[in-house]
């Protein structure tokens, strides 16, 4: 398995670079000839002002009448905003930083880049002349700042700022921002960026023999900013390079000792694993900030797009979903901690929308204080978007067993999300119907981009009962009577065609149209998994679905959308289909540094960003029309784990989602539901063995993966023979057991 990763320069824009990251800051290595360019982003670097928080009036009743009247103009003017005064933004956006070039100058040459995995060192190869050196960078854990050095065979290089500002000075000029401040000095140099409402920030350096510190961070002022930055510098360089790159080696170490070992004979898709696992930790370090849609990695020639916000109808889910399986639980810690600080934003959307004081509402793109972007009315009544967050929560304490989190965290927010649900549905004749209902994104704002009972919506709002229903038993409370009516009597999902030939629609009367990038009228499948299993209807209804959405093809995907519908085809046991989308969407939808992008890297396969008669191109060393985005390299690297192992109606499925080609594969102490952690192994194209590992106690359910009589031995030497399609085997708190097949 290689620890070591290759990258060839000349790399000529930003997100080509290799990535290093802490959760908070971002680096991104890049340059061509004798200038090592280094990027620096912050994910918490942001300017708050804009947006459009709920206001009175914004109640789904008003929106139900002005969407039944087809009042097109009353729906804009409640949610539209008028243009802000001048030197003020539409909305709150993270902000670029900038970069610091290190210039060899004449005679030396970058060549290539090595990015160790494991130990959290880029190495960047020099030619100078006959001479060869090195670069060696590493970005520290536990402090927002950089640490290199270079070997003396390469000369001192020549450094410059170049801030954001070079880039992007008419838009934040236009916005009431000051050019930064540059400053140099024997302990520092660098520049200040003065915000007009927000604290400032200093980047700052330190040049000392063949080794150099970057460190970006706040301040209550600009003094303050500079004395702060000056302290972080002086303390790294006082231990100096060998002693940061210790302090970040062992911390990737003990990262890399509870990630599970994956041996998969497929070098593409090891490769989207592993670096997609250390990309993870970049983007959600435990002490970090809560991924947004970029990460701390925001590019300097631009402004960030869709302001690298939180947006709540998949990219966050999708940025998380690696920590389950990935056995990175307190990697979802910063992003609970900071939606458990928007409790009261969420109470006031739900009180206005829905007119009760005990709900919680969350719409599809807000700021880090939960202020909503504004204008996109779908997103704003997307109320899956709180039952997601609900589901995220559940599924964390599904896979600890964390009594306290359910009681104080989880449990809460959940009924919150349940009782706006409640207001929104309306009882029929037939049981319960959501008479209003949006499939994010699909026909955008338009007038007609809702409809009754649509299936994205009925599969958030069954995933949200059955999960209250368990919680509350799980925590000795009686369940609310209403989650278990809805539960019977809501559709699970809206049905379009005649009976016996029903596939899902997005709403009653609308079927999938036309090929778009939210699978979200099947997120019943995955991943809220509602079809009951064994149901022969429902199954056929399901095939029909995957067939239309088959024919209708990939023309409109991004890039996120790709791995989603690899999870789907794993459900059904099609590991070849998902292996050729996964090896699609590396080849189509990252750029030659393996950058993630949303839009396609050349046309041909989908017309998101590019077409024959739009081809797109590269010219010069900022691209800007290249938008990176995290969401879709972290939910490719949840797709592999799930190829492995994946849950459907709690059944454990081992190789569920494998390719029949593969015949060598193994995983070691994957996470599950139930606390559980398991490994599996296969060999010659059959399964060897699977050990299970309990960390809490209970019973683990594993679709049995013989076609006949299994034994399973326990570590006190018991051994059992178990027959039939499912296996429920009990498992001991600190207990492990190994099945095998009897014969």
């Amino acid at each position: 398995m290689a620890s070591t990763y290759e990258w060839f320069f000349p790399l000529r824009r930003t997100h080509t670079g290799m990535l290093q990251g802490n959760g908070t800051l971002g680096l991104m290595i890049w340059g061509e000839g004798s200038v090592l360019r280094l990027t620096l982003g912050r994910a918490d670097f942001w300017d708050h002002r804009g947006g459009m928080p709920w206001r009175e009036g914004m109640s789904y009743t008003a929106i139900r009448g002005l969407l039944e009247q087809k009042d097109e103009p009353g729906l804009r003017a409640l949610f539209e905003r008028t243009a802000p005064d001048a030197g003020q933004p539409h909305r709150p956006t993270v902000l670029p930083i900038g970069r610091i070039e290190l210039d060899f100058g004449p005679g030396v040459t970058l060549q290539r880049g090595l990015l160790n995995v494991r130990s959290g060192l880029a190495t960047v190869q020099a030619t100078c002349g006959d001479r060869t050196g090195d670069v060696r960078i590493v970005t520290l854990m536990d402090t927002h700042a950089i640490c290199l050095e270079w070997d003396p065979a390469l000369p001192a290089p020549t450094v410059r700022n170049v801030p954001a500002w070079d880039h992007v000075a008419e838009h934040l000029r236009g916005i009431s921002f000051t050019p930064p401040e540059p400053f140099a000095g024997p302990a520092l140099s660098g520049w200040l960026q003065m915000r007009p409402v927000d604290p400032p920030l200093c980047v700052g350096y330190r040049q000392q023999g063949t080794q150099l510190c970057v460190a970006a961070e706040h301040g209550l002022d600009a003094p303050n900013a500079r004395e702060t930055v000056t302290g972080m510098v002086g303390k790294v360089m006082d231990g100096g390079f060998a002693a940061a790159a210790c302090g970040v080696r062992k911390w990737w170490q003990r990262y890399w000792r509870k990630v599970p070992a994956v041996r998969i004979p497929n070098e593409r898709l090891q490769f989207l694993y592993e670096y997609g696992m250390y990309k993870f930790a970049g983007l959600t370090n435990p002490t970090g900030i809560a991924a947004t849609l970029q990460g701390p990695w925001i590019e300097e020639y631009q402004m960030p797009p869709w302001s690298s916000d939180y947006h709540f109808n998949i990219n966050v889910q999708m940025c998380y979903w690696p920590a389950y399986h990935g056995n990175c639980l307190e990697h979802l810690k910063p992003l609970f901690d900071m939606i458990r600080t928007w409790t009261p934003v969420l109470r006031q959307n739900a009180r206005v929308f829905c007119g009760i004081d005990d709900g919680l509402m969350l719409p599809h793109a807000v700021d880090d204080r939960c202020t909503c972007m504004g204008g996109f009315w779908t997103g704003s009544v997307d109320h899956g978007c709180t039952a997601w967050v609900a589901q995220m929560m559940y599924r964390y304490y599904r896979y600890t067993l964390d009594r306290k989190f359910l009681r104080d965290t989880a449990f809460p927010f959940m009924k919150g999300a349940m009782r706006v649900y409640e207001e929104m549905l309306e009882k029929t004749d037939a049981g319960f119907a959501l008479p209003v209902g949006v499939s994010p994104e699909y026909r955008g704002s338009a007038m007609n981009a809702w409809g009754r009972n649509a299936s994205f919506q009925l599969a958030c709002a069954h995933r949200l009962c059955e999960d209250l229903i368990e919680a509350a038993e799980t925590l000795g409370e009686t369940p609310n009577a209403v989650w278990r009516e809805i539960g019977e009597k809501l559709p699970r999902a809206s049905l379009i065609g005649s009976a016996g030939s029903e596939r899902i629609g997005l709403w009653d009367g609308t079927d999938l149209e036309e090929s778009h990038r939210h699978h979200s009228h099947l997120a019943g499948i995955t991943p809220f998994d509602v079809f009951p299993a064994g149901d022969e209807a429902w199954r056929k209804a399901i095939e029909r679905s995957l067939d239309h959405w088959i024919r209708l093809g990939p023309a409109l995907w991004s890039g996120w959308c790709v791995p989603w519908a690899a999870m789907i085809h794993m459900r059904f046991g099609n590991g070849d289909a998902a292996e050729v989308l996964l090896e699609l969407w590396d080849r189509t939808f990252t750029n030659e540094g393996h950058g993630t992008l949303h839009d396609v890297d050349f046309h041909g396969i989908s017309l998101m960003g590019r077409s024959y008669g739009n081809p797109g191109g590269r010219s010069g060393p900022n691209n800007e029309r290249e938008i990176m985005q995290m969401d879709a390299g972290m939910s490719c690297t949840a797709a592999v784990q799930e190829m492995l192992l994946h849950t459907r109606r709690g059944v454990n499925y081992v190789f569920g989602g494998t390719p029949r080609r593969w015949r060598d594969v193994s995983f070691r102490r994957m996470r599950t539901d139930g606390a559980f952690l398991v490994s599996a192994e296969r060999a010659a194209g059959r399964t060897v063995r699977v050990v299970v590992e309990s960390r809490r106690g209970g019973t683990f359910r594993l679709a049995n993966p013989w076609p006949g009589a299994v034994t399973v031995r326990s570590a006190q030497g018991g051994v059992q023979t178990r027959t039939g399609p499912v296996l429920d085997v009990a498992v001991a708190a600190g207990g492990k057991i190994e099945l095998t097949p009897a014969t």
